[in-house]
């Protein structure tokens, strides 16, 4: 190997289990995040504490490591773009560009032959009131940026739900109104891609929300080998285009008749994927440290059925039960407080294979 340290931008539980799989590897990690003690700093070699956009930090780190990536698609895109000018980024900074803004996200999936809900740009209350309009009365109204765990949203479910003062509501920033989609699951596919241009996809887990935040992940998921298949095309399509280096994760809604709409993509190792640490020899992140350091992709097979379940705030105190269960991989973040829909850690449980 010639790379022998990586840079991670952002010092969350992603980073975290980023620098833990790369250590494996026998790579030396260096975190660059503004909070002391993070997740990520406590397993990694060194933390550069500054912000993500601090023009010496960026320069400290570009300096130090053979190859930087991140683990949140809020990174700015400009601190991204001034580090690929000395050291190699991967993910590309146009992932970022792309999945840092919902209506860029939407077009660049569509462009890709994607199938996603229909939408429209709201930029004043006027065009939330036309676009609703369009729709029937009901969509799911999301701020363009930032918003995540179901933050910055607002779900507009028939007539009677009134659109008055929405956009201030928000923020009086730009929002795009998508459709109402009548799904009847939640599914995501983790997907990686490597510097020679391989792609490699994880089976889809189907996936249960609360309160906008994942809470479990269950593979199999209950769907089709024709939309499974559906959901790995459309990887390699995404992961194609934008000249993707690392592993990306990508929700989908599944139809009725069967058929997927893509909802979101991370260009990160992804929550849903979590449970690839204890269902399959290599998970997602010691996929994206192999992909980002020019290595070989691992096998994503899985060996076992399996349900993944975050902890979330005051989950954290059921630990010393999960701990006494057979077949559980319990992992948690090193986070000192728990607060309501904080992610603490997760469980995943594993089931015997599925038979037929």
């Amino acid at each position: 190997m010639t790379i022998s340290t990586i840079g991670i931008i952002g010092g969350g539980q992603l980073g975290r289990m980023l620098a833990i799989a790369a250590a494996r590897l026998n790579f030396r990690t260096i975190i660059l995040e503004p909070q002391a003690d993070c997740p990520a700093a406590q397993v990694a070699n060194a933390q550069i504490a500054a912000a993500y956009d601090d023009p010496a930090a960026l320069a400290e780190l570009a300096e130090r490591c053979d190859v930087v990536t991140y683990e949140f698609e809020n990174v700015p895109v400009a601190a991204a773009e001034a580090l690929q000018h000395t050291v190699p980024v991967y993910p590309p900074a146009k992932a970022l560009e792309v999945a840092q803004d919902r209506l860029t996200e939407k077009r660049f999936l569509n462009s890709c032959g994607i199938r996603t809900a229909d939408f429209r740009a709201v930029d004043n209350q006027e065009g939330l009131e036309a676009a609703l309009a369009e729709f029937g009365g009901k969509g799911v109204l999301k701020t363009c940026r930032m918003g995540y765990d179901g933050k910055g949203q607002r779900v507009f479910r028939s007539t009677d739900d009134s659109p008055a003062g929405a956009f201030e509501a928000l923020g009086s920033v730009p929002l795009i109104l998508e459709s109402f989609v009548p799904f009847e699951r939640e599914v995501s596919i983790i997907a990686a891609r490597s510097r020679d241009g391989h792609v490699s996809c994880y089976d889809p887990a189907e996936n249960v929300h609360r309160n906008g935040i994942l809470h479990t992940s269950t593979l199999p998921a209950r769907i089709s080998e024709s939309a499974a298949a559906t959901a790995r095309d459309s990887a390699k399509k995404l992961l194609d285009a934008l000249g993707y280096v690392g592993v990306i994760g990508i929700e989908f809604f599944l139809m009725s008749d069967g058929t997927l709409i893509a909802n979101e993509i991370a260009p990160r190792v992804h929550n849903s994927g979590h449970w690839t640490e204890a269902a399959c020899v290599v998970s997602q992140f010691e996929q994206h440290i192999r992909a980002v350091s020019g290595l070989s992709l691992g096998d994503p097979a899985r060996h076992s059925d399996c349900v993944m379940t975050n902890l979330i705030g005051d989950d954290i105190k059921d630990v010393p039960v999960w701990l006494a269960r057979k077949d559980v991989l319990v992992h948690l973040y090193g986070k000192t407080e728990s607060r309501p829909g904080r992610k603490m850690g997760h469980v995943t449980e594993l089931k015997k294979p599925s038979q037929g």
